[in-house]
């Protein structure tokens, strides 16, 4: 019998028309399911009749069904996951072979991620970089991936930088980043590269005050555009993922280097046209990726919210369309939204990073 072969994903696709052509209509979708990494107990979201910071949540296994399903939807390019959902799902169960979608994994967890309970301090201390943990176990589930099975595990991780105008300090999340590349490209592993704004720009050690960035935007760019110059082609992420810079910002990340795809990242849940409005607004201003976990997860229906998502994201709908719709998807399955209609038609000023 010939064996099956391994569907295309939808990724690289549209990785590759984006590049040729950055006006396409191509716009891809990625659920980050990796929350995990970062608020513990609560990542899953609140189970039925549970209250925000106390619970109860969801579990673990709850989570991964979720990520089960929306693999089988196939509306997303890319699924980001923790190392150890990635085993789960990727290497023991092999959920992605025959679908479009690509697994990766968040390969660090600078300290301003890790938002556990009752601490409070790690996010309002300037990000230190720190990296749980390897390529060969995204990959294979084990540090000697020797003898893995192939076509198995993730061969795309999410690396993030968290700079907070500090020589010292951003030197050394530099650094990490540097040797997280070198190993990467000796191992033929794929990555994107996540920037957040600034973390603590306040509690830098030694700063006078007042003395900090002023444009904050600007900022991020600049750090992106520099740090980049000095990556050859081999070692450079496939896509950008940060906050939205605002129209004028992101047309000048997006026109400055057409090989660099501008990818944003979608911060607290708000409302359904907090999450669609933004999808609308950073592709018309140059953007060409999305990456939403909370937006997704906080979802009344998580698979009716991406196939609108899709449909906003592919210009097929408006975004206040967008939001009418999916209402309807949930009238039509019973469920009753968190808002009215007009309240989730509103758009709010939802963080911008995980501890927000």
């Amino acid at each position: 019998m010939t064996p099956m072969k391994p569907m295309q994903k939808t990724l690289d696709l549209k990785l590759a028309r984006i590049v040729a052509d950055p006006g396409c209509r191509d716009f891809i979708l990625a659920d980050a399911k990796d929350a995990d990494m970062a608020f513990g107990l609560a990542a899953p979201g609140l189970a039925s009749g549970g209250a925000a910071g106390c619970g109860p949540f969801r579990s673990i296994h709850e989570y991964r069904d979720n990520i089960r399903a929306l693999t089988k939807q196939g509306l997303v390019d890319i699924m980001l996951l923790s190392a150890s959902t990635n085993e789960v799902l990727a290497i023991e169960e092999n959920i992605f072979a025959g679908t479009a979608v690509t697994p990766a994994v968040r390969m660090n967890d600078t300290t301003d991620i890790w938002l556990a309970a009752g601490t409070g301090s790690y996010a309002k201390q300037p990000a230190l970089p720190f990296s749980t943990t390897t390529i060969s176990q995204a990959r294979t589930g084990r540090v000697d991936g020797t003898h893995a099975e192939p076509g198995r595990g993730a061969n795309l991780g999410l690396f993030s930088l968290t700079l907070n105008d500090d020589a010292v300090l951003d030197r050394d999340m530099l650094e990490a980043y540097k040797m997280f590349r070198i190993e990467a490209e000796r191992a033929g592993f794929r990555h994107f590269l996540e920037v957040f704004f600034p973390n603590a720009l306040d509690r830098v050690p030694g700063r006078p005050a007042g003395d900090k960035p002023k444009d904050v935007a600007r900022f991020l760019a600049d750090h992106v555009a520099r740090c980049l110059a000095g990556v050859p082609r081999a070692g450079r992420p496939i896509f950008l993922k940060i906050p939205f810079l605002g129209p004028e910002v992101t047309e000048q990340l997006a026109a400055y280097d057409r090989s660099v795809v501008v990818g944003i990242l979608g911060g607290g849940a708000g409302t359904t046209h907090d999450a669609f409005g933004l999808v609308a607004e950073a592709k018309k201003h140059g953007a060409r990726v999305a990456l939403f976990g909370r937006k997704i997860n906080a979802a009344e229906h998580q698979l009716a919210f991406v196939k609108i998502l899709r449909a906003v994201a592919d210009g097929d709908l408006g975004s206040d369309e967008g939001v009418r719709a999916y209402h309807g998807e949930l009238t039509a399955l019973g469920i009753r939204p968190h808002r009215p209609l007009e309240a989730d038609l509103a758009r709010s000023a939802t963080a911008s990073a995980y501890a927000s």
